[in-house]
């Protein structure tokens, strides 16, 4: 799959390509939209699902020096209030925030990143380390391992340094259920 064929794909998934239109001008700086809400939409359209079906959620990832959450939240509500229409759950998070809360809530350490695509290098597996965003009338895609795994149904673990077998498991489980088709790879 090229990155043409897979971004055809994901924006077949309206709520993907409303979500990019409508983010682009609110400027956010290095904000990307990523993860499962990508790669799900293109296993509907592989597997003649619904192309909403299984997604639970829209991922959007920025990366702002400012860390506070007071921050933070403002650009929660400045999307919601932008998208909120949607009906659908919109996930936004600073990537220059994430070593505050990760090691509380997952139990290791996060060292700070430097920009929101380093954020994607640490999903938790490599088929979902995607994301898309607006550049204008056109778009950039950011996929470090490619499409290969995405549109042959594979998931594999990112044994980067916040992998965690128990969490793999527990996604790919999930997956499983919903895309039987899927290979999933042991970690």
């Amino acid at each position: 799959m090229t990155k043409d064929e897979f971004l055809a794909l994901v924006l077949r998934n309206p709520i993907n390509e409303v979500l990019a239109r409508e983010l682009a001008p609110l400027g956010l700086p290095d904000a990307w939209i990523v993860s499962g809400c990508l790669v799900q939409s293109v296993w509907n359209v592989l597997t003649g699902r619904a192309i909403d079906y299984g997604i639970a959620d829209y991922d959007v990832f920025y990366f702002d020096g400012d860390t506070s959450w007071a921050a933070e939240d403002a650009v929660i509500r400045t999307v919601e209030a932008r998208i909120g229409g949607l009906g659908v759950k919109v996930e936004v998070r600073n990537q220059a925030r994430v070593h505050l809360w990760y090691p509380a809530k997952h139990g290791m350490p996060y060292p700070p990143l430097a920009r929101a695509t380093e954020g994607i290098d640490r999903f938790l597996t490599a088929n979902t380390m995607v994301g898309i965003r607006r550049a204008g009338e056109a778009y950039e895609v950011y996929a470090p391992h490619g499409f290969d795994d995405v549109a042959r149904l594979i998931v594999r673990p990112n044994p980067g340094p916040n992998f965690s077998a128990a969490n793999y498991a527990a996604k790919a489980a999930r997956w499983k259920a919903l895309w039987p088709e899927l290979t999933v790879l042991s970690a």
